[in-house]
């Protein structure tokens, strides 16, 4: 095979197409010729789609088959309706910036003036005298549950640890888990959440794995 031949199998070769003994030498000329090696690579992504195409497409459907005029037609329909969609997406968008802008001071008045905020977020710290650890629990009530954000300062690791939510009738939920680094009393920062809402709990836990008790911050 001349070498010029060999630099147009580059396409058949990336394929899988060329039989057993051509794709052999051009496999010995791929060693020797960096510009095939590059071209080789540029076929990957072709390579792919042409093999999640055949994964695809039934056995019963001739690789050249050519699309009719109904699947077409549907196409163009699926892209029309995407559009259509997209422009009623951007009219909600703006209608809904244009309300929030004419209402956007009375609504602030209305938050300021009621106590919805603190109804919705509740916060709790503690220090356990016995094992020295400072907690604080910040809990943000959403409609599937509650946020929640941990802070805790302990200096008696290293130790793995987690956040335990206690309800009213005894249920018990892990919220966060955490590595306390050895020796190191500054504060760390985590971040959970709980299928309750903070009127549902009744404590907060933070236990050892061992399970050790760290601290209980009570809710009012």
């Amino acid at each position: 095979m001349r070498s010029l031949e060999r630099h147009r199998d580059v396409g058949a070769y990336a394929l899988g197409v060329l039989d057993e003994a051509d794709a052999f030498r051009f496999e010995d000329h791929l060693m020797e010729c960096p510009q095939c090696a590059v071209h080789v690579t540029e076929f990957g992504a072709a390579t792919r789609q042409l093999l999640l195409y055949r994964r695809a497409t039934p056995h019963s459907v001739h690789p050249m088959a050519q699309p009719g005029p109904r699947l077409l037609d549907r196409l163009l329909g699926e892209v029309a309706n995407r559009q259509r969609a997209g422009r009623r997406r951007l009219l909600f968008a703006v209608a809904a910036a244009v309300v929030f802008a004419v209402a956007g001071p009375g609504v602030a008045i209305m938050a300021s003036n009621g106590d919805g905020d603190a109804d919705r977020t509740q916060q709790l710290a503690a220090t356990d005298e016995r094992s020295g650890v400072w907690a604080q629990v910040t809990s943000e009530n959403t409609v599937w549950g509650s946020q929640i954000e941990l802070k805790v300062k302990d200096g008696a690791g290293p130790r793995a640890c987690h956040l335990v939510a206690i309800t009213d009738d005894g249920k018990e939920e892990t919220l966060t888990n955490w590595n306390v680094p050895e020796h190191d009393a500054r504060e760390s920062v985590m971040m959970g959440a709980s299928a309750f809402h903070s009127d549902q709990i009744d404590r907060y836990e933070l236990r050892a794995a061992d399970g050790l008790h760290l601290v209980t911050l009570d809710a009012p």
